[in-house]
């Protein structure tokens, strides 16, 4: 499913990368909510980066704002925290034993809480989301998360997510 390089000296675990329709099989979201086009620099369990390209194609620009396009920063932060659950799944997959039973989108979370987000520039169609995702402590079946995303070099917004690391029925 992944494409593995070696990661730079600093460190000796390995990053993968994973193309969209691998993202497919390791999340249960579908268009529209399908948020990330790609991940790499993936750190299973650790971190990683992603790409969201931003289309005016996009269904909720229709509403926000039909005159004056911006992404909802609810949907930023959704984009990542699907990304923190590709780095969360790609423990499960890139396992020496994959510890999934077939379907590894089954053991995708959810988001439980959003920490001091804050947004310091619109994302517009025609811009590409830089996503970020480090993976902190867990507390239980929760884990706390920092993520970030640019455009450019531009930083459009910055916090702290909880999520679940597991579903229940």
């Amino acid at each position: 499913m992944a494409v593995t390089s070696e990661a730079p000296a600093k460190s000796s675990k390995k990053t993968y990368s994973y193309s969209s329709d691998d993202i497919k099989r390791m999340l249960p979201h579908r268009w529209p909510m399908l948020m990330i086009d790609r991940a790499y620099d993936v750190v299973p369990g650790v971190s990683g980066r992603g790409v969201k390209s931003v289309s005016v194609n996009e269904p909720f620009f229709a509403g926000h704002y039909p005159d004056h396009s911006i992404m909802p920063g609810v949907m930023i932060v959704e984009a990542m925290a699907q990304l923190v659950a590709v780095v969360y799944v790609a423990e499960l997959v890139e396992a020496p034993e994959p510890q999934t039973d077939g379907d590894p989108s089954a053991s995708v979370g959810y988001l439980g809480s959003i920490s001091s987000m804050k947004f310091s520039r619109l994302v517009v169609p025609g811009d590409q989301l830089t996503l970020e995702a480090k993976l902190g402590q867990r507390l239980g079946g929760l884990r706390q998360v920092s993520v970030r995303a640019s455009v450019g070099s531009e930083l459009a917004a910055v916090g702290s997510l909880i999520v679940t690391t597991g579903r229940k029925a």
